[in-house]
């Protein structure tokens, strides 16, 4: 048990460190690399509440996906971190405003939660045993009846981001040979197929 906690405070440590480190980081690169260590330690925190399922899909599609793809982002964009920072002191105050304002009406919504009685009562009859379903069909039973718009519009939203940033990595380079499959389809016989006669004898 007391190693239990150990690793529970080291990981929890460790993710709030590298959580902090990501907005505090002056190169982006490394902003990308602490958001993929905040990824593994809270997978660590995951595994010790016995969520295996969450902990490998929070390995294995965030940090092998999510986050390799804003480090590719990043390190392919040509943009001038260094102007961009010149003008952040002048609108701290005001950030800080808005962030306090939002930390206030969160702090307002959550105190103001209350779960009435006979809700707990119908989800605790509607719901089988804990002990007949594994962590992975639980979670598939949630998401995929409970939460199904939710999953999709979920999905749309990192097509989306997909999309963006390809359109922002694609450059065009002069003096790159790009394959155009418009003009390959659409062009026409005569100059895609020669036919030459040749005699024999006369070949190469």
């Amino acid at each position: 048990m007391i190693i239990t906690a150990l690793a529970f405070y080291l990981f929890a440590a460790m993710t709030v460190a590298s959580a902090f480190m990501v907005i505090a980081a002056r190169n982006p690169v490394h902003s990308v690399l602490f958001l993929i260590l905040a990824f593994f330690n809270s997978a660590a925190l995951f595994v010790l509440l016995g969520a295996e399922f969450i902990a490998m899909i929070l390995v294995v599609v965030y940090v092998g996906a999510v986050a390799v793809l804003f480090l590719f982002v990043v390190m392919m964009l040509d943009i001038n971190f260094a102007e961009l920072r010149q003008g952040f002191l002048q609108y701290l105050p005001i950030g800080a405003l808005v962030g306090i304002i939002l930390l206030i009406e969160l702090i307002l919504v959550v105190s103001g939660w209350a779960l009435s009685p006979e809700s707990v009562e119908i989800a605790a009859l509607s719901a089988p045993a804990a002990s007949e379903l594994t962590n992975t069909e639980q979670l598939g039973h949630i998401i995929y009846t409970d939460y199904a718009y939710l999953f999709q519009a979920a999905g749309l939203i990192l097509l989306v981001a997909m999309i963006g940033a390809i359109v922002l990595t694609h450059r065009q380079r002069p003096g790159v040979r790009r394959q155009s499959i418009a003009e390959q389809v659409y062009r026409p016989t005569e100059k895609s197929v020669a036919i030459r006669k040749v005699e024999p004898g006369q070949g190469v």
